[in-house]
């Protein structure tokens, strides 16, 4: 799966570890920054991989700040960009079933790698369940235009 990373500063060493967990899975990542665990603003990382998401260039992005919170934010403001903070696999195995979201936002704050990986292993193995939950994500596509 073509899949696209970004972080800020408090999450540039968890996006290198998931980084190098998904290519060893096989997985084509694209990073898209930062480069450091020098200070950088969130949006100016959100904001590209949400680009790469909507206009097909990747298929899901994982984004990673202090809290996850920002990051999730500023993704969602790019139509067709479906961003959820997932602080456990519960919550990562909805986003995907119920939500359809094609982001998944971490805080590195509050998530250790390991619970980090689980969550992203779930969320990348799970599917849109569609159904009921169609009908809501048209909905939020309808409101995007």
């Amino acid at each position: 799966m073509r899949i696209g990373i970004g972080a800020d500063h408090r999450g540039y060493g968890a996006k290198e570890l998931l980084k190098h967990y998904l290519r060893a899975q096989g997985h084509s990542v694209r990073d898209f920054g930062t480069e450091s665990s020098d200070a950088c603003d969130y949006p100016d990382v959100a904001f590209p991989l949400a680009r790469a998401i909507s206009g097909g260039k990747i298929r899901r992005g994982i984004l990673i700040c202090g809290s996850g919170i920002g990051m999730s934010i500023a993704a969602n403001k790019v139509p067709g960009a479906y961003g959820a903070l997932c602080m456990n696999v519960e919550m990562a195995k909805m986003a995907r079933n119920h939500n359809n979201a094609n982001i998944l936002s971490l805080g590195a704050v509050f998530t250790n790698s390991k619970k980090m990986k689980e969550i992203v292993d779930v969320w990348l193995a799970e599917r849109f369940e569609g159904g009921r939950h169609r009908r809501r994500f048209n909905k939020i596509k309808r409101e995007e235009r």
